[in-house]
């Protein structure tokens, strides 16, 4: 089969298209053969080796974690899917292999897709729909009437995250720049920042809840925007020790790491009486059905920005890198 494989960690030219076995299913496996694989920034961060200190893959591997396609394959023990349904989802947190012809992952972990949708879009769901959903309801704990603030929300997480804030009943404040400032309006968000021309830290501190996808000084300057009490989620900012322990399910010595490299902003967040927690998603097949109701009732919209061949892998990355993408960024694998 094709895949697009990752051979060493480093810059564009680690990688490359070439032909690999298919993979097998284990027990309660299934084989998918792939019309779709989305990106996102964990996949170049992984070839960059940003995340050895978290996960350490033998290499040569096949990149990419989320994917839709059709079942051609099961194990002895799977039951959930039978050969022919369409489906969609993200592999093993410690796993990757959707950019390729076919994919092997455990039926817990996929979900059949939304009917409303192709495979390009059902593609685009499953890592950034559910980091939204987790950051928001797990973390945020997101009730009808909070006010919630969403900081980088024309990105792939914000976009699912402005519509699943305001199912959830939260009032929403985006922040997004002058080229996302439409989209994040027609998501639904009720108050829009342009983050060119407005400064996070003149916002009044009436939010119940932040949610930070820029990282950096945007989160530093989030803390000031949330009530005594209150909390903010990053996705882009440094890891503090729940990470390694809850997300992870890793020992001291990965938490006492993410603990330095937290410190400074546990500290500003604190300073502003907040808490600040880092969220690594769980893929989870229950929580994709529940999105795909969601979708199949016209409650959340998938946006793309650009689809690639997979010829075209490369420049799919090299897009997505340059940070400016308004949606998600796939891959077609096999025409629908």
């Amino acid at each position: 089969m094709r895949a697009f494989v990752l051979k060493r960690y480093g810059g564009p030219e680690a990688t490359e298209l070439a032909e690999i076995p298919a993979p097998e299913p284990g027990p309660t496996g299934l084989l998918v053969q792939v019309h779709a694989a989305a990106l996102n920034p964990v996949d170049y961060k992984t070839r960059r080796g940003a995340l050895l200190a978290i996960y350490r893959y033998r290499l040569p591997a096949v990149m990419g974690k989320d994917f839709a396609g059709v079942v051609v394959g099961r194990g002895s023990r799977a039951k959930r899917f039978t050969e022919g349904d369409r489906v969609f989802g993200r592999v093993a947190a410690d796993s990757m292999g959707a950019l390729a012809e076919y994919v092997a992952v455990d039926e817990s972990l996929a979900a059949k897709m939304p009917a409303l949708l192709d495979f390009a879009a059902a593609a685009g769901v499953p890592l950034a729909a559910l980091t939204a959903l987790q950051c928001l309801r797990d973390e945020l704990d997101v009730r009808s009437g909070q006010r919630i603030i969403i900081a980088g929300a024309a990105g792939g997480v914000g976009g699912f995250a402005i519509q699943i804030a305001k199912w959830l009943g939260a009032e929403v404040t985006a922040t997004a720049s002058p080229a996302g400032l439409a989209l994040v309006r027609r998501l639904g968000a009720d108050r829009v920042l342009d983050y060119t021309r407005g400064r996070l830290e003149e916002l009044p501190s009436h939010f119940d809840g932040g949610l930070d996808l820029v990282g950096g000084e945007t989160l530093l300057h989030l803390f000031a925007t949330v009530k005594r009490g209150g909390k903010v989620v990053s996705t882009a900012g440094p890891p503090e020790p729940q990470t390694a322990l809850k997300d992870l399910g890793r020992g001291f010595g990965l938490a006492t790491l993410f603990w330095l490299a937290s410190t400074g902003a546990v500290l500003q967040a604190a300073r502003h009486g907040v808490r600040y927690r880092y969220k690594f998603m769980h893929p989870s097949g229950a929580e994709l059905a529940e999105l795909a109701g969601l979708i199949d009732a016209g409650r959340i919209e998938v946006v793309l920005d650009r689809v690639f061949p997979l010829a075209r892998t490369a420049d799919a990355f090299a897009y997505l890198e340059q940070g400016h993408a308004k949606g998600k960024v796939v891959v077609r694998i096999r025409d629908n």
